[in-house]
């Protein structure tokens, strides 16, 4: 995701960390005069300026948390319990959101009348969005240590002296990182991959299965006019601007279980440390590819012994086995051998997307199949369903998709050596999971969903499909944003881990 990121802060210096705190009593507003509080040496905080509220950051607070061992800074958005809340039992522990594969924050909070983040923190729970390496506002080689000018597109690099260091003048500033949707870097300071140089071989190799790309996209169509399908052509108009990145592209390189094993990890423990919930517990709910980190979570926890660090989890249209599925997602499995034969960094998801959406949301509508990947007929409105296409998705490495079509294999989703299976020891998981499917997910059907959810014992687990036979009908993104969310889905969310709430 890039987006024009106007809105800057202020920033006191310390080690490993930042957070950008908007006002609480104005939901999704921005505090006008600076508000300092006592931090730990993790945490750096900050205020934005009211003249430009960001177009982007919508939460009430903006975290960062450094993977240890990596050049990645990892963004939190956090949404602090509303004053709705109020008069309502007060929650034991924090509430952790992980969004799908290739895809950032927005997605659960898509507009003040469609936001999962906004309704749980309106239901008492303190909800935090993770953005892993790669997505949204997360950051690369972001130096905490020599905070002078963290943002590289800074004009005015006068400092004043506040009570934990330095921090840069709250004078107005602006960041324009162009207009394009795929990617976003906002807050990476490009003179860091100076010494990476552009190489045309990577960029031919990008284009090359890209083209792979249009190539399937295109097959699911009959016959058009020329004029009217030119996907390739609107595609690579977007590529040439995702070439500009190549310098941070290259450095696109990790897999799921980097994810599972450094990210989310770095993450919860922020998470444990700031809000210091008694058990040291966290409730989490995942969507897509969030909710396979979960299960995965639960797998390793189990082979190796450790405490799962949750007290219940819900998944939303996530499996580890899609084998028994008609998933709609098996037109990647083309690309699986063409990425690895010409070991291509990077699958430009955002960009194609970007590319083909105009194609499938007007008329004559040649790629209406794409938009019932995302949304049920309805379920989403126009506009809605525009902001999450252009907006929600990224550039993923091509060694985390290979590594996610093994979902696809007998035995399922296996970690990268190929050798253990995360399916094989849900069994033995003895923390409550709610695993919900929508009726028309076509990414993740119900048998998916279920396949994995029958793997967990019958005293821990819930499995509903939501969806009626004459409608209304659910979606992959549906189970998240959908029209009917509200009224069905989050009262049944929020009833579980109400439920599981409990030291």
């Amino acid at each position: 995701m890039l987006v024009s990121h106007s809105d800057l802060w202020s920033m006191t210096r310390t080690t490993t960390g930042l957070c950008m705190r908007s006002d609480p009593r104005r939901p999704g507003g921005i505090s006008g005069a600076p508000h300092w509080v006592k931090v730990r040496p993790r945490a750096l905080y900050g205020v934005a300026s009211e003249k430009k509220k960001s177009p982007i950051f919508t939460g009430d607070e903006l975290h960062y948390v450094s993977v240890p061992n990596s050049d990645w800074t990892l963004a939190l958005w956090r949404y602090l319990p509303s004053p709705q809340s109020q008069g309502r039992p007060r929650r034991n522990h924090p509430l952790l959101l992980l969004s799908g594969v290739a895809t950032n924050a927005i997605g659960y909070d898509l507009s003040p009348q469609s936001s999962f983040a906004r309704y749980m923190s309106s239901q008492g729970f303190d909800t935090w969005i993770l953005e892993v390496r790669g997505a949204g506002l997360s950051t690369y080689r972001m130096d905490f240590g020599k905070v002078k000018q963290p943002l590289d597109a800074m004009k005015d690099s006068s400092v004043e002296h506040g009570m934990d260091g330095i921090f840069p003048s709250s004078q107005e500033s602006t960041l324009d990182c162009g207009a394009f949707s795929d990617f976003d870097i906002s807050n990476v300071n490009r003179k860091s991959f100076l010494e990476v140089r552009q190489n045309s071989a990577i960029v031919s190799q990008i284009s090359d299965v890209s083209q792979r790309l249009v190539n399937i996209i295109e097959k699911g169509q009959l016959p058009v006019p020329e004029q009217f399908l030119d996907l390739q052509g609107r595609f690579f108009t977007r590529l040439e601007e995702f070439q500009k990145l190549l310098d941070l592209i290259v450095k696109y390189d990790w897999d799921f279980d980097h994810y599972l094993e450094e990210d989310v990890p770095a993450a919860m423990e922020y998470i444990r440390t700031h809000c210091k919930p008694k058990d040291g517990k966290l409730l989490a709910i995942g969507h897509s590819m969030g909710g396979i980190l979960l299960y995965a979570m639960l797998s390793r926890c189990c082979s190796e012994g450790r405490n799962f660090g949750f007290t219940s989890i819900a998944t939303l249209g996530s499996s580890l086995d899609y084998t028994t599925s008609k998933s709609s997602l098996k037109l990647l499995l083309p690309l699986a051998d063409p990425a690895e034969a010409l070991n291509v960094p990077v699958i430009p998801i955002g960009a194609l997307l970007s590319a083909a959406h105009p194609l499938a949301s007007r008329p004559p509508y040649f790629l209406s199949w794409l938009s019932s990947q995302v949304s049920a007929q309805g379920m989403l409105h126009p506009e809605l369903l525009d902001k999450l296409v252009l907006n929600n998705f990224c550039t993923v490495p091509a060694k985390l998709l290979l590594q996610l079509t093994t979902a696809f294999q007998e035995g399922g989703l296996r970690d990268r050596s190929g050798t253990f299976f995360y399916k094989d020891y849900l069994r033995k998981s003895n923390v409550p999971v709610l695993a919900l499917a929508g009726d028309q997910d076509l990414i993740c059907p119900p048998e998916a969903v279920y396949e994995t959810a029958k793997l967990i014992s019958e005293d821990f687990v819930a499995y509903k499909v939501f969806g009626e036979p004459r409608g209304p009908h659910y979606g992959h993104y549906d189970l998240v944003g959908g029209r009917m969310v509200a009224d069905q889905v989050y009262p049944c969310l929020t009833e579980f881990l109400s439920r599981n709430d409990v030291i």
